[in-house]
């Protein structure tokens, strides 16, 4: 005969299971998080390119977050609510414009705490118009290809960039809270990125450009809250790649790793 099983023995079996129930439910929540940060973000790169920035909007922080950041080149970062979302206000869709990001490569760590998360990915993608021949005079020739087409300027550009992003949970909603765009290496079809690089990368119209809106009429970023946090080091002939986008490591609350 099986000798009984003691409560002492019965009762810490019980403690055992319910601790693996609650690291699995632990798990299962991480899980969860972490899909619907991915998605989020997804989802705001579909809009992006869409035109639909207004819709962007919602996906931030609510205003008077602490800590509230966007930096979207090497100019400087804008830390409110509302300079933040100006960048989204009121944003064309011109006829014959095409921008097509995609995402890759996501490395996604939520925090121990459920209250925050990091994400970094690789973007590449096209960017294109066409542009007024008379407005194309105030941009640079390197921006456009040759020739015309249907008497505009045409400019089409592959694109390559990383995103760092930190996200906040509010009201059980994961939101945008510092979003920080690294763009790599930009360049005309008919030019390619080096001779693009060589031409432009002492000029301060490709970093303080904005969009190109109606007409190809070049639109520029607002003056910045404050200076960059870190530079987005642009790919350049004259000095090496670094790794100034760093992936993102488990931690356990907001106060033990780095900002975007």
């Amino acid at each position: 005969m099986a000798p009984a099983t003691s409560s002492h023995s019965l009762e810490q079996r019980i403690a055992e299971l319910e601790e693996v129930v609650t690291q699995l439910k632990a798990q299962v929540r991480a899980n969860k998080d972490r899909a619907e940060v991915e998605n989020l973000f997804a989802y705001y790169m579909y809009l992006h390119n869409a035109f639909r920035d207004a819709d962007i909007i919602p996906l931030w922080a609510k205003p008077g977050t602490p800590g509230i950041r966007a930096q979207y080149s090497d100019n400087g970062v804008y830390n409110t609510w509302e300079s933040i979302t100006f960048y989204h206000r009121d944003r064309p869709s011109p006829k014959g414009k095409l921008i097509l990001h995609y995402l890759a490569n996501p490395m996604i760590e939520v925090a121990g705490d459920g209250a925050t998360a990091k994400g970094l990915w690789v973007a590449a993608g096209v960017e294109s118009g066409l542009t007024d021949p008379e407005v194309a005079k105030s941009a640079p020739e390197y921006m456009y290809e040759s020739g015309l087409v249907e008497g505009k300027r045409v400019w089409q550009h592959n694109v390559l960039l990383k995103y760092g992003i930190d996200f906040i949970k509010q009201d059980g909603q994961w939101k945008i809270w510092h979003f920080h765009c690294f763009e790599t290496c930009r360049s005309p079809v008919g030019m390619g990125w080096v001779p693009f690089a060589s031409k432009s990368q002492n000029e301060s119209f490709t970093y303080d450009l904005m969009y190109f809106g109606e007409d190809g009429r070049p639109v520029f970023m607002p003056a910045p809250d404050g200076p960059a946090v870190v530079k987005c080091n642009p790919y350049r002939t004259d000095t090496s790649q670094t790794l100034e986008a760093l992936p993102p490591a488990p931690y356990r609350t907001f106060s033990e790793t780095f900002e975007y």
